[in-house]
């Protein structure tokens, strides 16, 4: 299989081109500071991953801010620790501070050229507008949880986003779907029937950070430690066609 098989490139923006990892452990620390011992970063992420995971799936419908809201206050009664719903509210906002990967912006000018880009992201619209400024370019289509009302790794995300890709002209044969994520992506890909891509932001950690351990490991095409080798791969594979 080769990256120039492909039409559309369909992407998970949260773990994959914008390091939330950094950003959740960034918007936590008004808790984690408050805290003795100060737990791992891997015990923050893991715990976040639980009680995200959890609400959305109680609650699909619910906007990714407020998911977030309700994310913090549960690890603050978790952790024994008293909240104002204001400082809640606050850690639902920070999406808009989560940085992207160093490089991500670059990889994506480039793969512009070659591919349709879409998103298929457990965020709302508001939310995905801030981090797409980071990013730098102009998706072909977005397809969010704001817009669907389920989170990933609901099957209806993924046929929503096949549905309304086929009116675009794009098939499924056509799509090549990149994420870090086994557990949101990787999982309904393998269910779907799609060619899927890991972008491995993780490979020098343990475990499964931000997302919950998906138990029986999905499979993949191709694995990538980062979009700037996934580029870089795409460029040999055009200096030397098959």
């Amino acid at each position: 299989m080769r990256l120039t098989n492909f039409k559309a490139l369909t992407f998970d923006v949260y773990g994959t081109l914008i390091d939330w990892e950094t950003g959740m452990v960034n918007g936590l620390k008004p808790l984690t500071d408050r805290l003795s011992p100060t737990p791992t970063r891997d015990t923050i992420l893991e715990a976040h991953a639980f009680h995200e995971s959890t609400t959305q799936r109680y609650t699909p419908a619910m906007r990714y801010s407020d998911i977030l809201a309700v994310v913090y206050k549960r690890l603050a009664e978790e952790w024994g620790i008293a909240v104002p719903w204001d400082e809640c509210l606050t850690y639902g906002a920070s999406v808009a501070d989560w940085p992207a990967f160093p490089d991500s912006a670059q990889a994506l000018r480039y793969l512009k050229q070659h591919y349709k880009l879409v998103v298929l992201s457990n965020v709302d619209n508001a939310s995905f507008a801030h981090s797409q400024k980071k990013l730098g370019v102009a998706f072909d289509a977005s397809f969010v949880a704001g817009d669907i009302g389920s989170y990933k790794p609901d099957p209806r995300n993924f046929e929503y986003m096949l549905e309304n890709l086929a009116r675009m002209g794009i098939e499924k044969r056509d799509i090549l779907h990149t994420a870090e994520s086994m557990f949101h992506d990787h999982g309904p890909a393998n269910t779907h029937g799609l060619s899927n891509c890991w972008i491995y932001r993780r490979h020098d950690k343990q475990g499964f950070g931000a997302t919950m351990n998906p138990g029986a490991m999905p499979s993949y095409d191709m694995v990538f430690n980062s979009m700037a080798d996934l580029v870089a791969s795409h460029k040999s594979e055009v200096k030397q066609p098959k």
